[in-house]
């Protein structure tokens, strides 16, 4: 003989309530977490299509230099005078802000 069921207890609502608070905590999750990574990840898409020539980059590897050549999937970075590098794309961590400035005092 099992726990005798409750009144009330059993309905649609209940089943509701005990779930609350599990659905607010993937609505919390979503908007603290997998929202910011989206907005970050649609802002480095847009970063990597809109490289050009004459840009400089840094790379995930800490190397910074300029674009001579654009490929799909390949770039080539003039890092000294002499030294020229391919990298992937997607190894471009980011535009590096002092390009400008480097261009216009030279």
């Amino acid at each position: 003989m099992g726990p005798t069921p409750q009144a009330g207890g059993n309905g649609p609502a209940a089943l509701l309530i005990q779930m609350a608070p599990i659905i607010l905590v993937l609505g919390i999750f979503f908007f603290l977490v997998i929202r910011p990574q989206q907005r970050e990840r649609q802002k480095r898409e847009a970063m990597l299509s809109s490289l050009k020539k004459g840009d400089r980059v840094i790379t995930s590897g800490g190397l910074v230099g300029t674009i001579v050549g654009l490929g799909e999937q390949v770039v080539t970075l003039r890092i000294a005078d002499s030294v020229r590098v391919e990298c992937l794309r997607s190894a471009i961590t980011g535009l590096r802000e002092d390009s400008k400035v480097s261009q216009e005092s030279a």
